[in-house]
């Protein structure tokens, strides 16, 4: 069977490492980024070609799929004119800044009869995989309460090294860039959820455009009630990101830095089994972000265009994700 081409717009951090699997579950045939000098560092560390602009790239590539690496608020707009160009896409978190163009973007794939694969690779870490076998198997029994708490750092640096971090119009804030995964993962474990308060904090970064820290009372569809608490503001290093939940017959938390251990478990004749974590965190230098599992994602993909098989992180649950955002930001109150 061929192999699946594809085409990365955007060279930045995380480009590097869909270049990476790209090359190794099928081919990389070219790229584009609005610099470029960086498109040109690209081509040269990856053996591919560079376009000038996004319209060459859909014009004159050879790919079956665009893989959507650019900063958040062109996430939509890029995503859509690829569908309609006739290209399978792969988007980055997040699905958009926006539920309503969430919406756009699963229209235009439905319009086009093409695939849109959201990126959500930390559904992949072993103890999330863990707790969802646990839970659709009902041993937890009824959920009692849920904590989610995210506790990372991003410095000054981070925000004034780029162009769109930290504005508010283009990068969307701490739960679109740092925390949309862990949103995703609360949603994909226990359903949908409502957001009864929330509070933020002022700034303390300049010239971020947004609330650093973000408090919300939740409750689910079953009752069960929880918080969910943010923050960029942990001192020089990312320190937790978790989940814990009680539950009528146990208690369990998976954390570390980006829910890669199972932190303590007592459960009613069950214990999950010993989990080796074998990939890391993403690394970019001055700062670490989520679980390393893009090879998962493309070994989807793969599966998906070549065998048929379902989408394992479906375009609906991107917007699910956005949409949970917009409740928590729209109930937004300074301390």
């Amino acid at each position: 069977m061929d192999k699946i081409v594809f085409s990365i717009v955007g060279c930045g951090a995380i480009a590097q490492r869909h270049a990476k699997h790209a090359a190794s579950f099928g081919t990389l045939h070219s790229v584009y980024d609005i610099d470029s000098l960086r498109t040109a560092d690209f081509c040269k560390n990856y053996n591919c070609i560079g376009y000038k602009s996004f319209n060459e790239l859909l014009t004159n590539t050879k790919a079956s799929v665009i893989v959507i690496c650019t900063p958040n608020y062109l996430h939509a707009q890029q995503t859509i004119e690829a569908l309609k160009k006739g290209y399978h896409v792969i988007c980055e978190k997040p699905m958009a800044l926006q539920s309503v163009d969430c919406l756009q973007m699963i229209n235009a794939a439905e319009k086009a009869n093409k695939k849109l694969f959201i990126v959500k690779q930390n559904r992949y870490n072993p103890p999330v995989i863990e707790l969802k076998n646990v839970l659709n198997n009902g041993i937890l029994g009824k959920i009692i309460n849920v904590q989610l708490n995210c506790f990372w750092n991003r410095s000054q640096d981070y925000y004034t090294s780029s162009s769109w971090k930290g504005n508010k119009e283009k990068d969307g804030g701490i739960l679109y860039t740092q925390f949309s995964h862990f949103i995703d993962i609360v949603l994909w474990l226990l359903g949908a959820v409502e957001i009864k308060a929330s509070i933020k904090t002022i700034n303390t970064l300049n010239p971020i455009e947004f609330e650093e820290n973000i408090s919300c009372l939740v409750q689910f569809k079953n009752g069960a009630i929880g918080n969910f608490n943010f923050s960029i503001n942990s001192y020089a290093k990312n320190m937790e990101g978790s989940i814990t939940i009680l539950a009528e017959n146990g208690t369990i938390k998976i954390g570390g830095e980006y829910l890669n251990v199972v932190e303590y478990q007592q459960i009613k004749e069950h214990t999950l089994p010993k989990i080796a974590i074998q990939n890391k965190s993403n690394n970019y230098g001055s700062y670490t972000g989520s679980m390393s599992n893009h090879h998962k994602v493309y070994a989807n993909v793969v599966d998906v265009l070549q065998n048929n098989a379902p989408i394992e992180v479906d375009m609906v649950d991107g917007f699910k994700t956005v949409n949970c955002i917009e409740q928590i930001l729209s109930k937004l109150q300074p301390n």
